[in-house]
């Protein structure tokens, strides 16, 4: 194929030369007399039978091939990038399917056993509602719509999200303001308005950078094919047309969006419900995206519990324990918590497990109809949870799971029965809507 395309390339060469240009490919075949070329037809033989098999099999096969599609608009771009986002997506999800039906000997539970169904998260630009696997995918194709909107927007986001590595897209951020910072101060020179992409700081540096072009094409850059000192062949250049000073200013204002960019990140969906009092509050069944482990792992932690019960009964230093506490923490993601009301009912949330207890404390807050007042939150073992502490759940001793106690503040509460004004309900009228009980 290789070959197919050098000769194709040559040809398309041949065929543009125009009067007083000096053909150099196939000028020796061209000046072969046409009777020789006649002569050498007819003396030709007819390819075997197996001959003729074996070249129709190879151009079946080569039909067959899937040939890479030329698109010429953005639209057409965006339908391919999806469809190749979704493509990965699927591998990955399959990947990790048939690696956890091989590595791990862990019972495959029952979804509907679950205290909560999975973890989910909000797209910040389109407000839908997204499991762990779809979120990169949905987030990068809402991305990718911003284009009709605002490429700027859409090529910033693109640089400071689709990039892991924070360094590289720092020093891609770098030279960019560098390129517009030597426009705006030269306007009116030439190779201020020109980046050659085959330089090596644009193709170590920008070029390796996700967005980066996209940007640049935001900002006004063409590209152009110019002709290069010394070389007979053009390269292409990154082309800034003459702009006016208001148009200076333009881009120094999108620069200062690049400069300013942030990832966009998937936010957790708290999913927060309600219960009816029940027995069971203090029963929990995570699903596994609750568990930093994989599945091999999560077999060898159920293989040695028995050997941790054991561990527990010896005698211990207090070092000791707060040691393997730490480490167990780390094992979890998440942590779901139950809020038990004065009357009875549960609040439930879904949390980070490095969250820290002032989004408890908001959480509770806005789930009530009088979440104006002071209230407090009691730990299990009766410790008493202070807002202002920025401490995390798992240094609260709070994940994977945890059922705390709610409690209004007695004197205020003793002022307002004092004063009729008691609360019917505790939770906001849509939590109620739902309500649910725990089995």
């Amino acid at each position: 194929m290789k070959k197919f395309f050098e000769d194709l390339k040559k040809d398309v060469k041949f065929k543009s030369a125009g009067p007083g240009k000096k053909l150099t490919e196939d000028s020796s075949s061209n000046s072969k007399p046409a009777r020789s070329d006649c002569n050498s037809r007819q003396n030709r033989r007819p390819p075997s039978e197996g001959a003729q098999m074996a070249g129709a099999a190879a151009l079946a096969r080569i039909e067959h091939q899937q040939r890479p599609k030329v698109h010429t608009s953005q639209d057409a771009i965006r339908i391919q990038v999806k469809k190749e986002l979704e493509a990965e997506a699927a591998a990955v999800a399959e990947k990790e399917k048939a690696a956890t039906a091989e590595g791990s000997k862990v019972p495959v539970k029952d979804p509907a056993c679950f205290s909560v169904s999975g973890v989910y998260f909000t797209c910040p630009l389109t407000g839908a509602t997204l499991s762990k696997s779809e979120r990169e995918v949905h987030i990068k194709e809402a991305i990718l719509m911003r284009f009709e909107e605002d490429p700027v927007e859409a090529s910033v986001m693109m640089v400071h999200t689709f990039n892991k590595d924070k360094e590289k897209v720092k020093a891609a951020v770098e030279i960019i303001s560098k390129y517009v910072e030597n426009i705006c101060k030269n306007p009116t020179e030439e190779k201020y308005r020109k980046v050659r992409v085959s330089n090596k700081v644009f193709q170590e540096k920008v070029r390796c950078v996700e967005g980066s072009r996209e940007f640049l094409q935001a900002l006004g850059f063409i590209s152009i094919m110019l002709p290069v000192d010394g070389q007979e062949e053009e390269e292409e250049f990154l082309v800034l047309p003459e702009a006016n000073p208001d148009a200076l200013e333009l881009m120094k204002e999108q620069r200062d969006r690049l400069q300013r960019g942030e990832p966009v990140r998937a936010k957790l969906d708290r999913q927060p419900r309600a219960f009816r009092p029940s027995p069971h509050a203090q029963q929990f069944e995570l699903p596994p995206e609750f568990y930093n482990l994989t599945a091999e792992e999560l077999r060898k932690e159920q293989q040695q519990r028995s050997e941790l019960v054991e561990k527990n009964a010896m005698l211990r230093t207090k070092a000791m324990r707060e040691k393997e506490e730490q480490r167990e923490r780390k094992k979890y993601n998440y942590t779901l918590l139950r809020v038990r009301l004065p009357d009875g009912n549960l609040l439930q949330g879904t949390f980070y497990a490095w969250d820290r207890l002032p989004v408890l404390f908001e959480f509770v807050r806005e789930s009530l109809v009088d979440g104006w007042q002071p209230f407090e939150l009691i730990a299990p073992g009766g410790q008493k949870l202070q807002e202002s502490e920025e401490v995390s759940f798992a240094e609260s001793n709070l994940v994977p799971a945890a059922l705390i106690t709610f409690a209004w503040d007695a004197a205020v509460q003793a002022d307002i029965a004092a004063a009729g004004g008691q609360s019917q309900s505790l939770l906001k009228p849509q939590l109620l809507e739902t309500i649910g009980t725990l089995s």
